[in-house]
């Protein structure tokens, strides 16, 4: 079994970012070698997420509308009690999911139709890592 490790890198210039990353996941499967087996992308930070959705920048715009929503920004909370002050970072990370595992079939993602990864950031203005873990045959 094969195993390969990368890590992506990004200077985020604004406190929140939607980076779409799917064609430098496919290059790490390239590099790999891996035709058939398991990606893990995990974004290591804990106010960023990867997720799965339509490369499609209305759909982007309604993530945030529905985020700031669900996890408004300068909010009171308890979080900020302890000297931060990006707690609704932290909550908008929840809701999108924390990081993804996708099938190498081929030797390339094995998508459906209109699937893309990207990475979400909602505290950045610096810089920020993304582990992308490779596995198979």
């Amino acid at each position: 079994m094969k195993s390969h490790t990368a890590y992506l890198e990004f200077n985020t210039e604004k406190i929140q970012e939607f980076i779409l990353i799917t064609d430098r996941v496919e290059q790490e499967i390239r590099k790999s070698g891996v035709k058939e087996g398991l990606i893990l992308v995990n974004p290591m930070h804990i106010t960023s997420a990867v997720y799965v959705n339509d490369a499609e920048s209305g759909l982007i715009q309604d993530f945030q509308e529905w985020l700031e929503k669900l996890a408004p920004s300068g909010l009171n909370y308890k979080h900020h009690q302890t000297g931060e002050d990006n707690a609704d970072a932290h909550l908008k990370r929840q809701l999108m999911g924390h990081q993804v595992t996708m099938a190498i079939t081929n030797g390339s993602l094995d998508l459906g139709p209109w699937e893309q990864i990207y990475y979400a950031e909602f505290d950045g203005q610096r810089k920020k890592r993304v582990l992308i873990k490779i596995i198979g045959e």
